[in-house]
């Protein structure tokens, strides 16, 4: 699972990096984040498939999918695109998805928190909806989650709520790569968040210039992504994690940081 992608360096990252990631992991199946794919806000078509392209099997993403209002007929249209299922409805597109692939049963799951955010349906209580739904699939599942969330209290939180129901819980939306990530005490793989594939050296992936002057000025400048150059590396980031198949539970999870060669 890797960290939210920003910009075209997020994008010329990943078409450099996942692929390779891929094949050094034996990675059976890929979830990217691709919320900032389009110039640091959204995604576009296009955006989506040079995500897909470079490897992604599901594109999660999060509040800032919404910005680009041509992209909400894509989310109709492309399954493997994931907006957050705990927005009302009808709100474009689907939170959840259900693949077959090396012969295991993926259900991949998109929820966004609520705390110092804007605060729409529970992640909770539409998580457990979802799993109620899914009730007549039979068999052992692989369920992975994308919590987009402000908050390392509240991700926490949905981590032990679903601790032995997922097999892995990762947070995004705050772009740095946390090092917390562990197996929780009934089997569920953890991390408060996988970081970000772009400029690293930057605030948030945005150039240091523009933000510096919102957060002194308190002026809502139009935040531009960073660019890459020396002291400014792209990389990739996120979690490899192996999943016993028999019981869908974690065995591992290491964290993931590669710059781009440059």
């Amino acid at each position: 699972m890797i960290g939210d992608v920003v910009g075209d360096p997020g994008l010329d990252t990943l078409d450099s990096l996942l692929s390779g990631l891929i094949r050094e992991y034996s990675a059976d199946f890929t979830v990217v984040n691709g919320e900032n794919a389009a110039e640091g806000f959204g995604m576009t078509e296009a955006a989506l498939k040079r995500i897909l392209e470079a490897g992604a099997d599901v594109v999660t993403s999060g509040n800032h999918v919404w910005e680009k209002r041509e992209f909400w007929q894509v989310m109709e249209s492309e399954s493997r695109i994931l907006r957050p299922a705990n927005y009302p409805e009808p709100a474009a597109g689907r939170g959840w998805l259900r693949i077959e692939k090396a012969g295991v049963s993926w259900l991949a799951i998109n929820l966004q928190g609520r705390e110092f955010m804007t605060p729409i349906d529970c992640p909770f209580r539409v998580f457990d909806s979802i799993i109620n739904s899914e009730a007549a699939n039979t068999g052992v599942s692989i369920i992975l989650v994308d919590f987009h969330a402000e908050s390392t209290r509240e991700k926490e939180a949905l981590g032990y709520y679903l601790d032995g129901r997922a097999g892995l819980v990762v947070g995004t939306h705050t772009h740095v790569q946390t090092a917390d990530e562990r197996i929780l005490p009934r089997g569920s793989g953890y991390i408060t968040d996988l970081g970000m594939t772009g400029v690293v050296n930057s605030i948030i992936g945005m150039d240091e210039k523009v933000c510096l002057d919102r957060a002194r000025n308190q002026v809502l400048y139009r935040m531009e992504c960073a660019k890459p150059g020396p002291g400014h590396v792209p990389a990739i980031q996120g979690v490899f994690a192996e999943m016993d198949r028999d019981t869908g539970k974690a065995l591992t999870v290491r964290r993931i940081s590669r710059e781009l060669p440059g």
